[in-house]
């Protein structure tokens, strides 16, 4: 064999042995993929573990007294008390419908 053959065949060997490390199924690539993966799974899951604690102290409170059943009765069913007076406010329409304003120096 000559020199040139020699060096073919052991680029080829060379090339064989790190195209696993590169490209294989516990390749380089690979793990920096499930790294990203790993990382935002881990985000996803302290988000979620969060909700959960927001929800069972939600729980616990509607669980022991009547003051968080009535906050809820107030803001997602419009409920009031007896002894309350219910006011709502209402904001002017402006649009199409609605006489145009006056304008300073002009008659009524």
């Amino acid at each position: 064999m000559n020199k040139r053959a020699i060096t073919l065949v052991l680029l080829f060997m060379l090339v064989g042995i790190q195209w696993p490390l590169w490209f294989g199924k516990g390749g380089w690539l690979r793990v920096r993929e499930l790294e990203t993966e790993l990382n935002g799974q881990n985000a996803l899951n302290e988000d979620l573990r969060l909700r959960n604690q927001k929800l069972r102290s939600e729980v616990s409170s509607l669980r022991d007294g009547l003051d968080a059943i009535e906050e809820r009765a107030r803001y997602e069913l419009g409920m009031i008390g007896n002894d309350e007076v219910y006011v709502q406010l209402v904001s002017p329409v402006v649009g199409a419908d609605a006489p145009p304003a006056p304008t300073p120096g002009s008659k009524p």
